[in-house]
């Protein structure tokens, strides 16, 4: 199992305990983007996905985590359909 997919487990299991630096790291490893100029969010985008994640210490709010994870399924959805 990937790391990143060790991380996924644990988001799922506790989206409460989920930090910013997990969040961009695996979001970077599978293809997205980062735009950060200076504010308190940081913009990942990938083909027609967007995602604005706002920083906060120590943890994302779980709200966020859930809309990275509810994008990741449907990558992962259109990977296995090809």
């Amino acid at each position: 199992m990937a790391t990143h997919d060790k991380l996924i487990a644990k988001w799922r299991n506790n989206p409460r305990d989920v930090r910013f630096e997990e969040i961009d790291r695996v979001l970077l490893r599978v293809g997205f983007t980062k735009r950060q100029r200076g504010t308190s969010h940081a913009v990942y985008t990938k083909d027609a996905y967007r995602l604005t994640i706002p920083f906060r210490q120590p943890h994302i709010l779980p709200v966020y985590v859930r809309q990275v994870l509810q994008v990741l399924d449907e990558l992962q959805e259109l990977r296995d359909e090809e």
